[in-house]
């Protein structure tokens, strides 16, 4: 058993992945043989991520606000509060904020066997966001 005591430092999401202000906290990340990697996102009213893909997928699970999802090709969908999104191995989605609201979800994903989480793509223009 290993406790991680309160005191995981916030961190802001990188420019090169997300368009806006997002912050992050890691939930749980992948040591041992475990893969798993959760990590707690809130995103500011606009902020989004950038397009991407997870190479064994990734589940989202709203906790607050409104967001916006979408997957290549689909229309952009409104998720709330207790909605769960889940994004297939190698489906190119984004996600990220309602224009006017805070949404913060909780990510969760399998690392692949080296390690990867994602593969980052273009950001999401303000056209793509606003369809």
């Amino acid at each position: 058993m290993e406790i991680t005591r309160n005191g995981v430092n916030t961190t802001p999401g990188r420019a090169e992945w997300f368009t806006g202000a997002v912050f992050v906290d890691s939930v749980a990340a992948p040591s041992g043989g475990a893969r798993i990697s959760a990590s707690s996102v809130r995103f500011t009213p606009g902020a989004r991520t950038a397009w991407h893909t997870h190479p064994n997928g990734q589940t989202i699970f709203v906790t607050e606000g409104e967001g916006r999802a979408q997957r290549r090709g689909g229309p952009v969908e409104i998720i709330r509060p207790g909605d769960r999104v889940f994004f297939e191995p190698g489906e190119e989605h984004w996600h990220g904020a309602a224009r006017t609201r805070f949404m913060s979800h909780i990510a969760m994903l399998e690392v692949d066997e080296q390690g990867n989480n994602a593969t980052w793509l273009d950001h999401v223009t303000d056209e793509e966001y606003g369809a």
